[in-house]
């Protein structure tokens, strides 16, 4: 299973995964790096940082020195154990006199980003996971979105996509939703903010509809959707939207969405502090009745 490289002190065990579009902010302190045996590099981009480095006469704390890395950092990345982050690469070749070489052979491994893309990973874990807790703060959660919901979401993305790369994420978004008539069922919970079913993305009859087909989510078996109410004076959720998944295989995963795409987290306790945090969430949130019949409530305003 491939997950790159961690950031943040308050997030330590964060893995970017490049979704492609922006919604929604990553809210997390800037702090040291911490890296995970999840983590995966490019072997091939690390020999050639060695060469370079050892053809310059630079030791790696040098190195690190001048890239704001440790030495293990900066030799992590050499063995394609952990992805360029940050400034690496670019400072990196200008130091090392490298002229443009690794700045073109990271575009090739990583993207323009500097970092793997890891989409692909996170649906994967999607679509076979035995259970998904979800809370998200300003849009309907992905898996519940109709199709005019998805396309007005995709439509407030900057820079603007073109319509047919709206219509192919708009269809891979539908596509998801095959989990709910998966079998075995996967235990599914939804946590949505208030102000999120009075947000007329597309307009109130694209709302409304959305809002219906929700109402008709939750009355599946193994679906519990939740509405957080805007007049709650505590709140666990202040941090953004996150995602937890147990996979096939009994794992524990959580899921940070950013402005550049995602984050996972793998490793305690980091993970369990999130768990804690979701726990406390539905302890704050109305209770699925009252959910359903504020989402009906709501609806037949429009």
């Amino acid at each position: 299973m491939r997950f790159p490289s961690s950031c943040g002190r308050c997030c330590r065990a964060l893995t970017y995964c490049d979704q492609g579009f922006a919604g929604v902010v990553l809210r997390c302190a800037l702090g040291e790096d911490v890296v995970h045996s999840g983590e995966r590099g490019s072997e091939t981009f690390g020999a050639l940082l060695r060469f370079y480095r050892e053809r310059a006469g630079i030791t790696l704390e040098a190195l690190g020195a001048h890239v704001q890395y440790s030495k293990s950092q900066v030799a992590m990345v050499e063995r394609g154990k952990r992805p360029p982050k940050g400034k690496l690469v670019e400072i990196a070749d200008d130091v090392l006199g490298a002229q443009g070489a690794l700045l073109l052979l990271a575009e090739k491994e990583f993207g323009k980003s500097g970092l793997q893309l890891w989409t692909e990973d996170f649906l994967e874990h999607e679509k076979m996971a035995l259970s998904i807790y979800s809370y998200q703060d300003h849009v309907m959660p992905g898996l519940l979105q109709t199709e005019n919901y998805a396309r007005a979401v995709f439509n407030c993305v900057y820079p603007p996509l073109d319509d047919d790369e709206i219509d192919e994420r708009v269809a891979n978004r539908l596509a998801r939703q095959k989990l709910f008539a998966r079998k075995p069922v996967a235990v599914l919970n939804f946590i949505v903010e208030q102000s999120a079913l009075t947000r007329p993305l597309g307009g109130n009859p694209v709302l409304k509809e959305q809002l219906c087909g929700m109402v008709e989510f939750a009355a599946l078996r193994n679906v519990t959707i939740q509405v957080m109410p805007h007049d709650r004076q505590t709140h666990a959720g202040l941090m953004g939207p996150m995602i937890l998944l147990e996979t096939a295989e009994r794992r524990q995963l959580a899921y940070i969405e950013g402005h550049k795409g995602g984050y996972f987290i793998t490793e305690q306790p980091d993970l369990g502090n999130l768990q804690g945090k979701y726990g406390i969430l539905r302890s704050q949130a109305l209770t699925p009745e009252a959910s359903a019949q504020l989402i009906e409530e709501t609806a037949s305003e429009l």
